[in-house]
């Protein structure tokens, strides 16, 4: 009997010392956000316009304004920078625009540019990242590549017209448009041929997609830019992802709408990125609304470089597959994530926290924080950690452990949801300390699942009025 106290008194022991280690490590990360912040800051430009209209651009719905809407930019760029103004009206483009340095492309209200949906417009190829992975393909419909200083501002309107009718039915789904004997972007086997490739190394230079291929582009695409503002425009309709920042840092996204239930439709994707500060969006998509990612499998790896030090607030997530996800492409890791004061709330909504990997794609996340979220409803759980993610084929097993670790939430509400926690370890790579803080779960139909984790601390938590308790099941089964 002596020993089962002194057993008891030993668990106690370390619940606390877990739970204070726990507390410091917040204050300290919260703290941290503060230099993130400092380190975002925006462009700078000459005091100088550059109507397109005195250029001989046409707002009419039926004039092509790419080549002069890109010459504008060029001359903008060539002159030390300044602002391309694009007026109300309809603005029809034909194809890519090329963001250069020290240029703000602002639209003014009223301002709408509806791109083609024509993909020969969007040739030649040039280089990109399709679902985390190197490649040449399409031309995302706006794109800046190497540039520094450049931004979008105002409060017109990017429309893609992607429907199911053209970019969407590639995807090879029948409710997006897809019908028998068309193409999709699966090779004659059903494998998609990329993955092929950066299964096989083969040199990026050799990866040569567009035409014949059917890889859908993203909408905006900044790639290894530098000082990026994107503020107050709306952008509908996205072929695939809405704003994808690959490899780029100082990146501000304020104020912006995005709004498109497409197949991989999703809103804002930071990949490989640091230093961003996400605030006052609102995203209704057909898939994850923001996604944080870091390169797929093999190309992640190699190039090594993880999203880090981004700041999300103030937004509001409607429709899509999550609020705040982070993977599944995320080889190259995620760390020092914040995540404040937005809400979430939808029935078509699925998740408002997730992660999801596996043993291909690997990567370690770490040091995530979510405080004073407000969440309606979600269609399944509150916090969503899967570490045996599979939804392409290749399976969940593989030679790469994912690691997830360092999961704080703090005043996170929910009215209604599936599950609050459901949480899938490893068991060789289980969860390392998930705490919640203050946090109020009502009218959850399943309560929690909870396997293979490491250290989990509920401090003044209710789920359906019951505090809660941890219960989990080690074996994995």
């Amino acid at each position: 009997m002596i020993n089962y106290y002194i057993k008891m008194l030993v668990i106690v022991f370390l619940l606390i010392n877990c739970s204070q280690k726990n507390k410091e490590h917040k204050t300290i990360a919260w703290n941290q956000k503060e230099e993130i912040l400092k380190k975002t800051n925006p462009p700078k430009f000459k005091d100088i316009d550059f109507n397109i209209i005195n250029y001989g651009a046409k707002g009419d719905n039926k004039f092509d304004n790419n080549t002069i809407i890109n010459k504008v930019i060029l001359e903008c760029n060539k002159s030390g920078g300044g602002k391309v103004i694009i007026p109300s009206g309809m603005f029809l483009c034909n194809g890519p625009i090329n963001l250069k340095s020290n240029v703000n492309l602002y639209l003014k209200e009223g301002a709408t540019i509806k791109f083609g949906t024509n993909s020969n417009y969007y040739l030649p190829v040039v280089l990109t990242r399709f679902e985390g992975i190197e490649c040449y393909n399409y031309s995302p419909l706006i794109r800046a590549f190497e540039e520094e200083n450049i931004s979008i501002t105002g409060k017109g309107t990017f429309d893609a017209q992607a429907s199911i009718d053209n970019w969407w039915n590639w995807c090879g789904s029948k409710p997006d448009g897809w019908k028998k004997g068309m193409p999709s972007q699966l090779d004659s086997a059903g494998v998609p041929l990329l993955r092929k490739m950066n299964q096989n190394n083969v040199p990026v230079e050799k990866r040569i997609f567009g035409k014949g291929h059917y890889l859908r582009p993203n909408f905006f695409q900044p790639l290894r830019c530098k000082n990026i503002l994107l503020s107050g425009v709306t952008f509908l309709n996205s072929p695939m992802w809405f704003i994808h920042p690959v490899e780029s840092e100082n990146i501000i996204i304020k104020g912006v709408t995005v709004t498109g239930d497409g197949p991989n439709n999703d809103g804002c994707d930071p990949e490989s990125c640091k230093d961003v500060l996400i605030e006052d969006c609102y995203f209704k998509t057909g898939d994850d609304c923001i996604a944080i990612k870091s390169g797929r499998n093999n190309d992640g790896r190699k190039i090594g470089k993880p999203s880090e030090n981004i700041i999300i607030r103030n937004c509001k997530m409607e429709d899509g597959h999550g609020g705040v996800v982070i993977g599944s492409e995320i080889s190259g890791g995620c760390k020092n994530i914040f995540v404040e004061d937005c809400k979430m709330d939808s029935p078509y909504l699925l998740r408002a926290i997730r992660i999801k990997t596996n043993m291909h794609r690997g990567g370690t996340v770490e040091n995530i924080y979510v405080r004073n979220v407000k969440i309606g409803e979600v269609s399944e759980a509150i916090l969503k950690i899967n570490l045996k993610y599979d939804s392409s084929g290749e399976g969940s097993a593989g030679n790469y452990l994912p690691i997830v670790k360092n999961i704080f939430f703090v005043n996170v509400t929910s009215e209604k949801s599936k599950y609050g926690l459901f949480v899938e370890g490893l068991p060789e790579s289980k969860i390392k300390n998930i705490t919640l803080q203050n946090c109020n779960f009502k009218n959850v139909k399943k309560g929690n699942i909870v396997n293979n984790t490491d250290g989990i601390v509920f401090n003044e938590s209710y789920m359906n009025n019951i505090p809660l308790q941890f219960k989990q099941n080690n074996n994995g089964k």
